[in-house]
């Protein structure tokens, strides 16, 4: 199959963003290691509206394929980019590309007008308040929970629409509907009450992952005769468990607003569930936008393996509040991901062959 070029400039933009947020990261977990202004400070925004605020407006748009859509991923790309130099404008640029991601949405839900676009859309909204909030001067830990909102709002449509194939009952379609509705009234109410909308947040990302583990094409793709799509069930099927898991956590702490708690409520949900989505999802969306499949190795459990196990001692630092532990599964952390980019090279480069 022919790799389709035109679209690596604006792939490269969410790599390299997410490059400089994991190196942000290591920084923030006390590794020395070479800096510059304004970068440990843009470890969070790097990774949600740099990486994935890329790679996110440009997947719809080589979908969708109206040129003006393929402004957005290049605002955000631009956004990150100014966060290391002029971070107002860095800011100011995100939110403008947030809103650009909200029209895509918007494009979407007009064509398709069901549960599973509304909800990707309603994700975009969450973005979207959560950066305009951010542009006002609100703190990261007070719209953080907007944020997340985004991305699990985002996955969370996703994979309602992949599930169409199972014919899901109306009344657990309700009860999705249920726990992405108080997801974001979670996020609203952490404005005014930090802990009550925490502790909302926490409930709803329970509810969520107990949902998913139920309903999701995971759970019977666990055994799937082929190897890719087991491996992408395994991904997702886990990344529900550390859904739950962030739930369950911020249902007991509450309101967080730096320290051992904060970084392991945030990182089992952006790392445990998140990542691990993105890890699932690869095969499919690394295709969508290049024109060339994914090979599957068996290697790929590695990076799966290490994500998970290095999270769990991360975790384990925060709770027993021992830095070094923390900082060792941090530093773990980076080193699946980077296993994961260099896999997913090596399988395009053999697919295009």
């Amino acid at each position: 199959m022919k790799l389709l070029t035109r679209f690596i400039p604006l792939l490269m933009l969410a790599i390299f963003a997410l490059l400089l947020g994991l190196w942000a990261g290591l920084l923030r977990l006390g590794w020395s290691l070479p800096a510059f202004p304004n970068l440990t400070l843009a470890h969070g925004p790097l990774m949600v509206s740099g990486f994935l605020g890329v790679l996110i407006p440009l997947e719809r748009a080589v979908a969708i394929r109206q040129r003006w859509m393929f402004l957005v991923p290049i605002l955000t790309g631009l956004g990150w980019m100014g966060l290391l130099i002029a971070p107002g404008v860095g800011e100011l640029l995100l939110t403008l590309g947030s809103l650009g991601t909200l029209a895509i949405l918007i494009v979407m839900v007009r064509r398709e007008p069901h549960i599973h676009t509304i909800t990707v859309a309603f994700g975009a909204l969450a973005w979207v308040i959560g950066n305009l909030l951010w542009v006002s001067g609100l703190p990261i830990y007070q719209i953080v929970t907007w944020w997340m909102a985004f991305l699990i709002l985002t996955i969370g449509g996703e994979r309602l629409e992949i599930n169409r194939v199972l014919r899901t009952s109306p009344v657990q379609i309700r009860i999705f509907i249920l726990g992405m509705a108080a997801l974001f009234a979670g996020a609203m109410l952490a404005v005014f009450n930090l802990d009550g909308g925490a502790r909302l947040s926490g409930l709803s990302m329970l509810v969520l992952s107990l949902w998913f583990l139920k309903n999701d094409l995971a759970r019977l793709n666990i055994q799937h005769a082929n190897p890719l799509t087991r491996y992408i069930a395994i991904c997702l099927f886990s990344g529900f468990i550390w859904l739950g898991v962030g739930g369950v956590l911020q249902l007991s702490v509450g309101a967080t607003y730096a320290g051992p708690y904060y970084d392991a409520v945030l990182h089992v949900v952006f790392l445990g569930f998140v990542m691990s989505m993105i890890f699932g999802h690869a095969p499919i969306i690394f295709p969508a936008i290049l024109g060339v499949p994914i090979n599957f190795h068996p290697a790929f459990y590695g990076h799966l393996v290490l994500l998970h196990l290095s999270l769990l001692l991360r975790v384990a630092g925060d709770l027993t509040d021992q830095l070094e532990i923390r900082r060792l599964g941090g530093l773990l952390n980076e080193v699946a991901i980077l296993l994961f980019l260099g896999m997913t090279v090596y399988s395009i480069i053999k697919g295009k062959g």
